[in-house]
Parts: structure tokens; sequence; C-alpha cells
């Protein structure tokens, strides 16, 4: 696990008439304050990576679909430096995923139909404040690729 990066259960209530998914309440122990809430779609196979916030902290959770999560600490000091991380988030591996400035991240659409990912960010978007890099390019040496094992 990469430092500072949180992984908190979500949960879903189910009933006749569908269900509720809950995703950050302000008396949760990873808020830190509302920037805004946007929703990103990704088609089964495409990759939306690489990027870093330089002050945003991410809360993404998936609200359909299944996403490859992958994160990327590049920090210096840091005790997981140079460390790469992968989530499998959906509905049906609900969690929120609490991740702090300056950690690379991206993900990858799995499955056959798209892929809602919600991020409650606790800055507005603000583009001077991303970086961003390829996700072919070898600058983070990740495969994309599905592994069969």
């Amino acid at each position: 696990m990469i430092d500072g990066v949180i992984v908190t259960p979500l949960q879903q209530i189910h009933d006749e008439r569908g269900k509720v998914m809950h995703m950050l309440r302000e008396d949760s122990p990873v808020f830190q304050r509302f920037g805004e809430i946007y929703f990103s779609c990704v088609e089964p196979g495409v990759v939306k990576a690489w990027h870093l916030h330089r002050k945003m902290t991410l809360n993404y959770a998936v609200l359909l679909g299944k996403i490859k999560y992958v994160l990327h600490d590049d920090r210096a000091g840091s005790p997981t430096r140079g460390e790469t991380q992968e989530l499998f988030l959906s509905p049906e591996n609900y969690f929120l995923v609490t991740v702090p400035p300056l950690i690379w991240n991206g993900f990858k659409g799995v499955g056959d139909t798209t892929a809602i990912v919600a991020n409650c960010a606790t800055l507005p978007h603000d583009p001077a404040e991303i970086e961003r890099a390829s996700p072919f390019d070898g600058s983070i040496a990740y495969d994309w690729n599905i592994r069969h094992r």
C-alpha cells in the first residue's frame, strides 16, 4: 500500500426498489473539505492516465462498471517511493480510495460496460495544479495490458 493512500469500504443499502450507495460524509475520518464532485466515464479497454495533483486530495469510488485503478509513488522522501499499487473497483468491490497530493494515478476501464468513476475532490478543478504523463511512454514503468495468469 502506498503511504498516505486510504482505502475505505463503503456501504450499499439494498431493498426491492434498488439501492443507496454511500460515498463520503463530512464526519468521515478521511473528509478534509469539499472542492467539487465530478464523474468520469471510461469505456472498456480505455486508459485514463497518468496524472497527479500538486495540492488536491482525490476521493474516488466506482458507481457503475469496473476499473483497474493504479497509483504510483514518486515522492522524494516517501517510504513507499517507487511502489505501484493496483486496485480493482466496482459496485461489487465498493471502496472509497483517498489519494493525497503528488501521487501519480490513473485507471483503465475493464469488463464490457462503461464505468462511472465519482471523485469528491478537496479543491475545484484547476489545470495549473495538475501534472500529466502518457500512460504508454515508459515514464512510469507500468504495463496496462491484461495479464493472463
